[in-house]
């Protein structure tokens, strides 16, 4: 399951991130990393973007990025 699949007040847990070279390093930049937990606060009405709540601080996410991001429930 990817980021992009997450339902609004949903937790998951990072297992993943997909993707190479800057667009990857972008992610991590964002405090995006392998067993963070995200909570979705809202999507978009089409889709795009999705803000999250990572480390304590709110971001939005592309949904381009959000499909390369992987959880689990």
């Amino acid at each position: 399951m990817t980021l992009r699949d997450v339902k609004v007040g949903d937790t998951v847990k990072v297992t993943k991130i997909d993707g190479a070279g800057a667009v990857k390093r972008r992610i991590m930049d964002m405090g995006i990393t392998k067993g963070v937990e995200i909570y979705v606060r809202k999507i978009a009405p089409l889709g795009d973007p999705v803000e999250i709540t990572v480390r304590g601080y709110e971001l939005s996410v592309r949904k381009a990025d959000a499909e390369m991001i992987l959880v689990e429930g």
